[in-house]
C-alpha cells in the first residue's frame, strides 16, 4: 500500500498486575510466547503487516527485539521516562517517526493482533484523522491517528495514553474478524489464555 502509517508498538509500561502475583517472574512481555516472547511476537506481527515499525522499550526490555527489529527502529526510555505512563511512550514513538503519515498504536503485551488488522486499521486513515480495531462491536487496538494530529500527540502524558484525544476527534470504527485485537496480558492468567487461543491458530501452532 502506499499510505504506509508507522506501528508504534508500546512497550515501556511497569506491568505491576502481572508482577503484583507473581513478584520473582521476568517482566510480563518478556514470558514465552510461541517460539517467542511475548513482546517479540507483537512485534513480528506488526513487522509482517509490512508497515514501518518503531517499538518504544526500556533498556531491560531492549535486548529481546535483537533479532526481530533493526536498533534504529528501537526507542529506549530512560527508567524515569518510562514511569511517566503510557502517555510519554506514545510520545517518544511518533517523535521518532514525526514524517509518517499516521501511526498506530499498539500495545506490546497484545500478541495476537493479526498483520491484516494493523493493515485494516491502516487504510481506514486514509479518510479519518482517528480509527480504531474492533470485534463483533467491542473496540481494541490498534487504535490509528492521522498526522495532523501530531503536535497534540508528542506532548502526551500519564497513564491515560491517547484516550483523550481519542474523545475529542470523530473515531472511525474498523470490524476485524480478529480477537485479537480485545487480548492483551495484565494478569497470569491472561497469559495463559492467550497461549491456549495462540495454539489454535495457524500462525502460531504451524
Amino acid at each position: 500500500m502506499r499510505f504506509r502509517p508507522s506501528v508504534v508498538v508500546v512497550a515501556a509500561g511497569r506491568g505491576s498486575r502481572f508482577g503484583a502475583t507473581l513478584p520473582d517472574a521476568p517482566a510480563k512481555l518478556a514470558q514465552p510466547f510461541g517460539s517467542s516472547t511475548v513482546l517479540g511476537t507483537t512485534v513480528r506481527s506488526a513487522v509482517q503487516s509490512q508497515l514501518p515499525v518503531v517499538v518504544v522499550t526500556t533498556p531491560a526490555l531492549a535486548p529481546l527485539l535483537g533479532t526481530v527489529l533493526a536498533q534504529r527502529d528501537i526507542v529506549v526510555l530512560a527508567d524515569d521516562e518510562a514511569a511517566a505512563g503510557m502517555g510519554r511512550s506514545i510520545a517518544a514513538g511518533v517523535a521518532e517517526r514525526s514524517g509518517a503519515p499516521g501511526w498506530l498504536v499498539l500495545p506490546g503485551d497484545m500478541p495476537l493482533v493479526q498483520p491484516g488488522t494493523l493493515l485494516a486499521v491502516a487504510t481506514a486513515l486514509e479518510h479519518h484523522p482517528v480509527a480504531y480495531a474492533q470485534f463483533q462491536g467491542r473496540r481494541g487496538h490498534p487504535v490509528g491517528f492521522s498526522s495532523e494530529l501530531y503536535s497534540e500527540l508528542v506532548v502526551l502524558q500519564g497513564d491515560e495514553g491517547a484516550r483523550r484525544i481519542v474523545a475529542r476527534y470523530p473515531a472511525h470504527p474498523v470490524e476485524v474478524a480478529d480477537p485479537g485485537v480485545l487480548i492483551d496480558i495484565d494478569t497470569p492468567a491472561d497469559l495463559e489464555s492467550a497461549r491456549a487461543k495462540a495454539a489454535s491458530l495457524p500462525a502460531f501452532s504451524a
